[in-house]
C-alpha cells in the first residue's frame, strides 16, 4: 500500500493477505492509485494452461459437468519436523492459502471461482517440536477437502495437501465433459493428457501433447517441441505479462480485483469449515 501511494507499480507474491480486511484495503489502494497492481500466479502462464482454456473455448471435450483439482506437496509430511510460521494460524488457515490459491487461480482463468463450497480442514499432526525445545500445538490446517459448484451444471472437488509424502509440487487438474476429458499435473507441466469420444472406438485412450512452438509463448523460449520450460520461466512469462499490463496491453494476470476475488472464496472455505455447512460466494 505504502508503495501505492508513492505511486509504484506493484508486483505482489500470493497469497494476497492473510485477512480479508487487508485484501480489501490493498485493493481499495491500488484502485485509487490508478497504478497496475499484479499478484504472483505464475502457473496461469504455463502453455498448457492456455491450451487447456482454448480446448474448452473450441468445445472440443463437449459440456463440461466436473471439474477436480488436488495440491499436493511433503514439506510439512513429517511429524517431526519442526513448528514454524506457516504453523501459525496468524499465517492463514494453511494449506488453503499457503497453496491452495493456485489452483484456485486456474479455476479463475479457465471457468471463474465457485458459486458455493462446503470444506472440511483436518490437522494430521496436532503438534509439532519446538526448536526452543517442548513441543507447541499446531494451530492452522495442513489438508483441506472442498466440494464446490461452478454454477449450477458443474460440480468440482479440490483436495490440498502439505503432508503428502512423495508430492513435490503437484496440481493436478481433470475436466470432465459430455465428449471427452483433460488431464493435467504439474509435476510434468510440458503435458497434458486429452480424451475425445470422436475417436475411432477402437483406438479410444488419453493421447499426450507435449508443449512445443505451437503453445504460445513456449516459441518465445524454445524452437522445438519436447524441450520443456520451467517453473523459472513461467515467472519471466508472468513478468512479461506485468510489463504489458503497465503499458495498457492486454495482459494474462490476476490483478488485485481478481485476487480479491480468491481471497473471498478462501474466507468462505474457512468459514464454512466452522460452520459446516454449504456457503455461497457473492
Amino acid at each position: 500500500m505504502a508503495a501505492l501511494e508513492a505511486g509504484k507499480h506493484v508486483w505482489c507474491e500470493k497469497p494476497m493477505a492473510v485477512t480479508l480486511a487487508d485484501a480489501e484495503r490493498m485493493t481499495a489502494a491500488a484502485q485509487a492509485s490508478g497504478k497496475t497492481a499484479v499478484l504472483g500466479y505464475n502457473y496461469i502462464q504455463n502453455p498448457m494452461i492456455r491450451q487447456i482454456g482454448a480446448i474448452l473455448a473450441e468445445g472440443t471435450i463437449g459440456t463440461v459437468n466436473h471439474v477436480r483439482l488436488e495440491m499436493d506437496e511433503d514439506f510439512m509430511a513429517d511429524p517431526e519436523a519442526p513448528f514454524f510460521w506457516k504453523n501459525e494460524l496468524a499465517a492463514g488457515y494453511g494449506a488453503i492459502d499457503d497453496f491452495g490459491v493456485h489452483p484456485l487461480s486456474l479455476l479463475q482463468v479457465l471457468f471463474g471461482l465457485p458459486s458455493r463450497v462446503f470444506a472440511n480442514l483436518s490437522k494430521p499432526y496436532p503438534d509439532r517440536p519446538n526448536r526452543e525445545g517442548g513441543r507447541r500445538s499446531v494451530e492452522n490446517w495442513d489438508v483441506s477437502s472442498i466440494l464446490f459448484e461452478l454454477g449450477p451444471e458443474i460440480s468440482g472437488l479440490m483436495a490440498l495437501s502439505r503432508t503428502a509424502w512423495g508430492r513435490k509440487g503437484r496440481i493436478a487438474l481433470q475436466i470432465f465433459g459430455s465428449k471427452g476429458s483433460i488431464a493435467y499435473d504439474q509435476e510434468r507441466l510440458n503435458e497434458l493428457q486429452l480424451y475425445v469420444t470422436t475417436d475411432k472406438p477402437s483406438e479410444q485412450g488419453f493421447r499426450t501433447i507435449l508443449s512445443g512452438p505451437r503453445h504460445p509463448p513456449y516459441d518465445r523460449f524454445v524452437p522445438a517441441a519436447g524441450h520443456t520450460l520451467g517453473f523459472n520461466d513461467l515467472k519471466i512469462i508472468e513478468c512479461h505479462e506485468v510489463l504489458r499490463a503497465i503499458a495498457g496491453e492486454p495482459a494474462r494476470v490476476i490483478n488485485f480485483e481478481r485476487g480479491l476475488q480468491i481471497e473471498r472464496a478462501v474466507h468462505a472455505m474457512g468459514q464454512s469449515h466452522r460452520e459446516q455447512r454449504w456457503l455461497e460466494l457473492s
